[in-house]
């Protein structure tokens, strides 16, 4: 009777017991178990988001504002139509804005807006409000600004010296160093004589300033680079030099020309035979090759023989000679220590069949200097220019010959008068 009633209660509780293993086959066991609402999950009260207190030192802080919370639109009362959304959610301030007001600037300018747009107080400021001293701009500059680049000429004074050298004042942070083996060409014995305190002069930059400021300097290099750039002018306008023999080897002599050795070989000497008994003595010589780069100066005695008759000689002037060489394009005529080229084109006017039918080897003859060139030492000769009529030379040569002088007048006012009518 007290199970019955157990039964009873758990019944009207509403609470369901598993059926007993000992329930017969026809029990309620076999009927399917109804299903099983499942439980709500526990909801967690909202909560407020935090505040942000300030707190200041003078005063009790102030209240904090109150939060706002957003408030759900009411559900439109029954009998209000679709229209009054806009009064809902405020559309009418949206009202002549674009989609761009909408969506704000782009993320990908807005680093460069904020620096490209000045703060008011950066545009109200000017260039006038900074502290500017242009000088004292200027001179900083000078004062950082190296002295001395290599190869560059400076002009110093001299400060000080030791052994090994002199310092000269150049104008940089340090002043400059020039060795003892660079003060100047030849052999130096006393520094002090020859650049006392305050001398002032002209040297060349062989290195630059290193950590300390400091540059190599060199009075030998200037005076070096001075002498070659003589050399070149006096080779370029063809002079004739005075050296003085002051050595010589198996292949020639050896001089002294501005500072520079040079050298002349023995083939390049009137008495090459015995060039050792030139040791001492003063040649006049002629430039063969003049090469800063290789500092080679080779000169000739000879050719100073020919430079020295090349400054006597004009173009248009009448000289006399002999032929000493034929050749099949004209013929060599010596003029006294020079020779000259009678081309086969300037013998005569009329056809000429070979340079044999006018001159022969060792006759003599007179003809006119049309072309000079001083430093390939050529002489350019021409005989046509004394004939009356084209081919005269060839018929009447000895008449030609014997009225050379006054033909040759003839022939030069005609070719001053052909280069006025040219030019």
């Amino acid at each position: 009777m007290w199970c019955s009633e157990l039964t009873v209660e758990m019944a009207d509780t509403g609470s369901q017991q598993p059926p007993s293993s000992s329930a017969g086959p026809g029990s309620s066991s076999s009927r399917p178990r109804p299903p099983v609402a499942p439980r709500p999950l526990p909801v967690a009260p909202l909560r407020k988001p935090p505040q942000v207190v300030m707190i200041r030192k003078d005063g009790p802080a102030p209240p904090a504002p109150e939060p706002k919370t957003l408030q759900a639109p009411q559900p439109a009362a029954p009998g209000l139509s679709p229209a009054d959304d806009g009064e809902l959610f405020e559309m009418g301030s949206m009202e002549g804005l674009s989609m761009a007001d909408l969506l704000g600037p782009d993320p990908s300018q807005r680093g460069q807006a904020k620096r490209s747009a000045p703060t008011p107080k950066q545009a109200a400021r000017s260039v006038d409000d900074f502290d500017f001293d242009e000088e004292a701009f200027l001179a900083a500059l000078d004062d950082h600004e190296p002295h001395g680049t290599t190869g560059e000429v400076v002009r110093g004074t001299v400060i000080g010296m030791e052994s090994d050298g002199v310092y000269v004042d150049i104008g940089g942070k340090a002043p400059g160093f020039m060795p003892k083996s660079e003060c100047g060409l030849g052999v130096i014995t006393n520094l002090k004589e020859r650049f006392p305190k305050g001398l002032e002069l002209e040297v060349l930059v062989t290195r630059e300033q290193n950590a300390d400021g400091m540059v190599t300097i060199s009075a030998r290099a200037l005076a070096l680079r001075q002498s070659w750039e003589k050399v070149r002018q006096l080779e370029k306008e063809g002079k004739v030099v005075q050296v003085k023999v002051n050595g010589f080897n198996r292949g020639g002599v050896t001089c002294e020309l501005e500072g520079l050795r040079g050298f002349i070989p023995r083939s390049q000497l009137q008495e090459g035979e015995n060039h050792e008994a030139l040791v001492g003595k003063t040649l006049g010589a002629a430039f063969l090759e003049v090469n800063p780069e290789t500092r080679k100066l080779v000169l000739s005695e000879k050719r100073a023989a020919t430079a020295a008759l090349f400054q006597n000689l004009e173009v248009g002037q009448l000289v006399e000679g002999q032929v000493v060489s034929i050749k099949p394009y004209g013929l060599f005529v010596d003029l006294g220590g020079v020779s000259g080229l009678l081309h086969q084109s300037a013998i005569t006017g009329g056809q000429l069949r070979d340079v044999r039918e006018v001159f022969g080897q060792g006759e003599r003859l007179q003809a006119l200097i049309t072309e000079l060139d001083p430093g390939r030492g050529r002489i350019a000769l021409n005989t046509a220019l004394l004939e009356g009529q084209p081919g005269e030379l060839l018929i009447a040569r000895d008449t030609v010959m014997a009225e050379a002088a006054d033909r040759a007048n003839r022939a030069r006012a005609s070719l001053r008068q052909r280069e006025q009518d040219a030019g």
